[in-house]
């Protein structure tokens, strides 16, 4: 079979092969969100609170100066806000 040129930088079966490689690659990124899924499902069958399992998962993934960085501003914003996190309640109560 002839390979049909449909510009003249590739071909059909070029673009076959990388249609193929992308579907193959969506089929595994879903195999793995349900594995993932799975594994939230565990941790919450064993008492874990699955929202802050994300958001530790998110954290872990930031280097350590964006984390403090994003700590600063939410204490900020919480600050700005009237809300009290960690120890400040306990330091304001005793005010």
């Amino acid at each position: 079979m002839a390979t049909k040129l449909i510009s003249g930088n590739f071909s059909a079966d070029q673009l076959n092969q990388i249609v193929a490689r992308i579907e193959r690659l969506e089929e595994e990124k879903k195999a793995l969100a349900d594995d993932i899924r799975e594994v939230y499902a565990e941790a919450k069958a064993h008492g874990f609170d699955t929202k802050i399992l994300r958001q530790v998962i998110k954290l872990r993934k930031l280097d350590r100066a964006e984390l403090a960085e994003q700590e600063s501003l939410l204490e900020i914003y919480m600050d700005a806000l009237g809300m009290q996190i960690n120890g400040n309640a306990d330091a304001e109560a005793a005010e």
